[in-house]
């Protein structure tokens, strides 16, 4: 359900396989079921403006890619860095080596924030690539996601999943993983 653009030159040029780098590829997503892709960033602002397409979940969870700044990848022609926050959960292109998904978290809810959250631990760099891009295509509720939504017991468990990961991340990562549980009992 997504469709990305991003050149094999850009991981080459910011030396992805000697450093520790996640490369976010920033997120829109159209609401139509049919849509030309746009091949070329310039196309893609221009389908921006027009209302064709969104900054992925804009209207339902900003926070999850707000780090991203799209006001600053709208005009940037160079990778640049941006710091993790709170519920983030970028798309990103990492080494293979890098830390895999927790296993706890498999159907809806928390997979990738649990996973940027452990790339950040292990200070990983986030940067932003300037004409890569993905578009997220409208498509049916996934099982899990309605689960989440219509069954209180899931949503309880995933609460104490999340739990269970944060205590994880303080006892692995010590004093440098505090700033996770306080950005969590803040959003």
């Amino acid at each position: 359900y997504l469709l990305f653009l991003f050149s094999r030159k850009s991981v080459i040029q910011l030396d992805l396989a000697n450093t520790k780098k996640a490369l976010i590829v920033p997120a829109f997503e159209t609401l139509r079921y049919r849509l030309s892709f746009p091949k070329s960033k310039a196309e893609l602002l221009s389908m921006l403006d027009m209302g064709t397409l969104f900054t992925f979940r804009y209207h339902v969870w900003t926070k999850g890619h707000a780090p991203t700044n799209f006001a600053k990848w709208r005009t940037a022609t160079t990778p640049y860095r941006v710091e993790w926050e709170a519920d983030f959960e970028p798309y990103v292109v990492v080494r293979k080596d890098c830390p895999e998904y927790d296993r706890r978290f498999v159907g809806f809810g928390w997979n990738k924030v649990a996973h940027i959250m452990e790339l950040d631990a292990q200070e990983y760099e986030f940067t932003v690539l300037p004409n890569a891009y993905m578009i997220h295509m409208p498509h049916a509720p996934s099982f899990d996601i309605t689960k989440f939504r219509s069954n209180k017991q899931y949503r309880i468990c995933l609460k104490t999943l999340k739990e269970e990961f944060q205590q994880d991340m303080s006892r692995h990562y010590g004093f440098a993983a505090l700033k996770y549980l306080t950005a969590e009992n803040n959003s």
